[in-house]
């Protein structure tokens, strides 16, 4: 409860933050007067404000909320499944998969008249899908999910993915504006279209996720431990993954790569609340919300108008912090 206080205050608070300033007082107010029975509420702000409140700035930061709550659930998923404590939202090919599939509409696609820029988190996710479902082919050895070899044929399929991306750049240098801020990781110019593509895949994963999370409190204990208290221990595996996977595919096709985000937070929860996955899954995701509206509220304020990509904020911000956790054991 404490952590949906906050994430809410920093939703409104981050609302209210901007080259036009308007307090978080009146963004309150006006979301209140949007509700029928508080429809002749005083009006104590303009058209104005209310427009850049509803049409511009709310629909990013709930997008930030979201974003960052879908890739700490991922990473939880990921770190759980793989006993690995590397592993985040990107370990498994997503972010690989859904850059080749942004590269080449930004490169070929769109300037060809195939598509247009608003069906780009379509061939985003389609690349993640596609390279997730490839790293879970190649990670296979005799039909048994082995989570090493998932780690490696993710490493792998990632850096094979990332050179085909670099090469596209290289034939298409006319174009790089577009591929670079999406590969940087940016909530710029996103609103409630985005909103609505990611909200159903990442709300309804994460909802998915807690319910396996007993059964990765077993699996902790060791894959025959597991199967001997009942659990298909194979399924499970491919179950998680599966939602992991869906989760941060849908992330990272509306806001581009942003990193440390699914790595950094679940380890930061797991030291303050311990390892239990329920409440570790739910703290993961407030928390997450939380970090990433603070992260793009800092990346859109901090050089106005000049607006630094969100995934660099993160990576500046989350690169010490991580190495602290990591030196504090």
């Amino acid at each position: 409860m404490v952590l949906l206080t906050v994430l809410l205050l920093s939703i409104l608070v981050a609302a209210a933050v901007g080259s036009v300033s308007i307090s978080p007082v009146n963004v309150g107010k006006m979301l209140i007067s949007r509700v029928p029975p508080f429809r002749s509420m005083e009006q104590t702000w303009t058209a104005a404000e209310e427009m850049i409140i509803l049409q511009v700035r709310l629909p990013r930061v709930l997008l930030a909320a979201v974003i960052g709550g879908g890739l700490s659930t991922a990473g939880v998923l990921f770190q759980g499944i793989l006993r690995n404590p590397l592993a985040d939202p990107y370990i498994i090919g997503v972010s690989s998969g859904a850059s080749l599939g942004a590269a080449a509409a930004l490169l070929f696609l769109i300037p060809a008249g195939i598509g247009w820029y608003g069906a780009l988190p379509l061939f985003a996710f389609a690349g993640a899908v596609g390279a997730t479902f490839i790293v879970f082919r190649v990670g296979l050895m005799h039909g048994r999910i082995h989570p090493t070899n998932l780690i490696l044929a993710g490493v792998a399929v990632g850096a094979l993915f990332t050179a085909i991306v670099s090469f596209m750049m290289v034939l298409k240098i006319q174009n790089l504006q577009d591929v670079y801020m999406w590969l940087m990781g940016s909530l710029s110019g996103r609103g409630w279209r985005q909103l609505a593509a990611a909200l159903p895949y990442v709300l309804a994963g994460s909802m998915v996720a807690v319910l396996f999370t007993p059964k990765l409190d077993v699996y902790l204990l060791g894959e025959e431990t597991a199967h001997s208290l009942g659990i298909d221990v194979q399924r499970l595996q491919k179950q998680v993954l599966a939602i992991g996977s869906l989760i941060a595919a849908a992330c990272v096709a509306v806001s581009g790569v942003i990193g440390f985000v699914g790595l950094m937070v679940p380890h930061a929860v797991r030291m303050r609340i311990g390892p239990k996955h329920t409440p570790l899954t739910i703290s993961s995701f407030l928390v997450g919300a939380i970090f990433l509206v603070a992260a793009d509220t800092l990346a859109r304020t901090v050089l106005s108008p000049v607006e630094i990509p969100v995934g660099i904020v993160t990576a500046l911000t989350g690169g010490p912090f991580f190495i602290y956790l990591m030196k504090r054991g």
